[in-house]
């Protein structure tokens, strides 16, 4: 099973490495991402070194389908968000994928 991480969770990390106050924890945390979602409400492409970035796109209108009825229904125009991981990330993410592999085999 998949587990979540929370704000909480990100917050108590940032108290138990940085050593600040876990109200001051809490607001760092709150702070960035309130950064971080000004900047794309804005427009702005946030980069973040080592992880990825985030930007908004533009979608248009198109044409959609009900699946029940088959019958044609307009999607309108929205700001879809679009993030894109950076090579270092997805490398950490497939090397932990080939250390359970290879633990796998030497289970086997």
């Amino acid at each position: 099973m998949t587990n979540t991480v929370t704000r909480a969770q990100l917050s108590e990390a940032v108290y138990q490495e940085v050593g600040l106050s876990r109200n001051e924890s809490a607001d760092l945390v709150e702070t960035v991402l309130d950064e971080i979602v000004g900047a794309l409400a804005r427009g702005d492409v946030v980069k973040i070194s080592s992880f990825g970035s985030f930007s908004v796109r533009a979608k248009g209108q198109r044409v959609g389908r009900n699946p029940k009825t088959g019958e044609e229904v307009p999607i309108l125009p929205r700001r879809v968000l679009v993030f894109r991981a950076s090579h270092v990330l997805k490398s950490r993410i497939n090397q932990g994928l080939m250390d359970e592999a290879k633990a796998a085999r030497v289970k086997a």
